[in-house]
């Protein structure tokens, strides 16, 4: 069975250069929640050297939250916000010779999204402006309203718990994380099984990331699975 591994780099981790190798897409931040035209363009060339896809990765601009927090946005609003961030990263990724595959929203963006039209509706007209796949949680109003316009990849998180009603348990909450890359890799299974994931997140913000990832990645082979970029 195939499986993409994506990580959301670009945002100022100190482990970017070496995730990079062990992932298959890679979501790079626009700038808004955090990172910029510098880090953006690294990561974007980056990708280009090592064949990982990439998309953009937009957020509220809460750089002192790192967009987590979920910000009141107009729909026309949050539009823009998207349209401007993904329209950006195009032009840097044209630099840097790559073409941006995909869109995941980040943080506080994302979580709205996936339980509300009012921000998914814009999220979802931004990447079908850019004729580009989206990225989120499978059953999400992300999901339910990309029908028909533009590609949905289902996404599952390596690294985080779940809610018994399929969303990602508060970061605030203790028992958020996933540390344990048997523990990720027995998640993994039960997303690809249960929910029809067809991309696993791992984050890059994470003090382990690069130790996680590479064993996660190890397990994943060793029990069949082939990482390709969706």
């Amino acid at each position: 069975m195939e499986i993409d591994l994506n990580c959301d780099l670009g945002e100022g981790g100190p482990f970017d250069a070496e995730l990079m190798p062990l992932i298959t897409s890679a979501n790079i931040a626009c700038g808004f929640h955090a990172g910029g035209p510098t880090a953006a363009l690294a990561a974007l060339r980056a990708a280009a050297r090592h064949g990982v896809h990439v998309g953009a990765h937009p957020g509220f601009a809460d750089r002192e939250h790192f967009g987590r927090r979920e910000l009141d946005r107009t729909e026309e609003q949050i539009f823009e916000d998207c349209v401007y961030q993904i329209g950006a990263l195009a032009g840097l990724g044209r630099a840097a010779g790559v073409t941006l595959r995909h869109v995941k929203p980040h943080g506080g963006l994302y979580n709205r999204a996936c339980r509300d039209d009012a921000y998914a509706r814009p999220v979802v007209a931004a990447v079908e402006l850019f004729g580009l796949a989206l990225v989120g949680l499978p059953g999400s109003r992300l999901e339910a309203l990309s029908r028909g316009r533009c590609r949905f990849v289902a996404e599952g998180f390596a690294d985080r718990r779940y809610l018994p009603d399929g969303s990602l348990t508060p970061r605030s909450r203790p028992d958020a994380f996933v540390a344990d890359p048997a523990e990720a890799v027995r998640q993994a299974e039960w997303l690809l099984r249960e929910k029809g994931v067809r991309t696993l997140c791992v984050h890059g913000d994470n003090p382990e990331a690069l130790a996680f990832v590479g064993e996660l990645r190890s397990a994943l082979n060793r029990l069949g699975f082939v990482l390709k970029a969706f």
